[in-house]
């Protein structure tokens, strides 16, 4: 459900089948309903500051948001994203107002606090949470985990990759939540990567299931997903063919007939390089085990099990057939 059209909702102007998707939505799940009464309820604090204030909206929008949003990027969780255009400029007026004449805290105990952040930055981060569910956490990811954690198993995914076992607990579900994805377990393991333009996750063990809107599709050990920005993509499972995903967790790249594009990609993503293959030659399928450690000394065994040669070009290491 988008942002908009609740706050659109909450100001009285939806049209009759606007009201009732958004009500359908509100019904369909309690995470729904939990979410809309957290926003109704900093409607129903701020409407009577924002007849009183005549502040700088736009300044306060970015103190607010440089107070709730990572610095590195302006990515918001599921429960603070509000798109910033005309159509909503009256909740921004209350919101700002909320922010300067209430004060931060307002705010932030109703959707930012109670939530414990961890980043990993240039390393990568092994982390227990309260419930022994164990993480590791890629280079440059960021997520959030609330601080009831044992009741409370949900988890924000603002940016990066991070693989998941689950400790066991069927009373209480562990969610992680990505703007309008949803991912859903009891005790299980698996690996969700997010970035700008889709979210991936693959299984190894037990049983996931993806919600994103109203659709949802349930993942089993092999099984992978990838789901992209577009609003009306569908669900749709895939089998997951190597292990490179797990590259950051064993330092090892584990490929099985894999095509090469997909090896490249993964080395490209590892050691922040541009490896770049031949047009004719992305599509060959590899089968190789890699330690981590020495790049150059990887591209020389792909090139020598493929028949291939190296040369470089500024910052490109460009890989083609070796020439007769």
């Amino acid at each position: 459900m988008d942002d908009e059209l609740l706050i659109k909702f909450l100001l009285k102007e939806t049209s009759e089948k606007e009201n009732a998707e958004v009500q359908d939505w509100i019904s369909a799940d309690g995470e729904n309903e939990k979410y809309f009464k957290q926003l109704e309820q900093i409607w129903n604090e701020s409407a009577g500051l924002a007849i009183q204030s005549s502040v700088d909206e736009e300044l306060a929008w970015q103190k607010f948001k440089t107070r709730v949003v990572p610095k590195e990027e302006n990515i918001l969780p599921a429960q603070l994203k509000v798109k910033r255009n005309n159509s909503n400029l009256k909740w921004l007026s209350i919101a700002a107002t909320l922010f300067i004449v209430a004060g931060a805290w307002l705010v932030y105990s109703l959707i930012g606090s109670g939530y414990t952040e961890v980043s990993s930055e240039a390393l990568v981060v092994n982390k227990a949470l309260p419930d022994g569910s164990q993480l590791v956490l890629n280079k440059n990811t960021t997520l959030s985990y609330a601080d009831d954690f044992k009741q409370n198993r949900k988890v924000l995914l603002l940016r990066g990759e991070v693989f998941f076992d689950v400790a066991h607990d069927r009373s209480h579900p562990f969610t992680i939540s990505m703007d309008q994805v949803n991912v859903r377990v009891v005790g299980t393991s698996f690996n969700i990567k997010r970035n700008a333009n889709s979210i991936e996750v693959i299984v190894e063990s037990g049983v996931v299931k993806v919600k994103k809107n109203q659709s949802e599709i349930s993942l089993v050990k092999g099984e992978r997903i990838t789901i992209g920005t577009d609003a009306k993509a569908q669900l749709v499972k895939q089998v997951n063919e190597d292990e490179l995903y797990n590259y950051y967790r064993t330092q090892l790249f584990v490929a099985r007939n894999t095509p090469l594009y997909r090896l490249v990609n993964v080395l490209n993503e590892a050691y922040g390089v541009q490896i770049v293959p031949a047009d004719d030659i992305k599509g060959l399928r590899i089968y190789t085990t890699l330690p981590f450690n020495n790049l150059d000394k990887n591209l020389n065994n792909i090139c020598d099990a493929l028949d291939l040669e190296i040369q470089r070009n500024q910052n490109q290491i460009l890989l083609s057939k070796k020439r007769k």
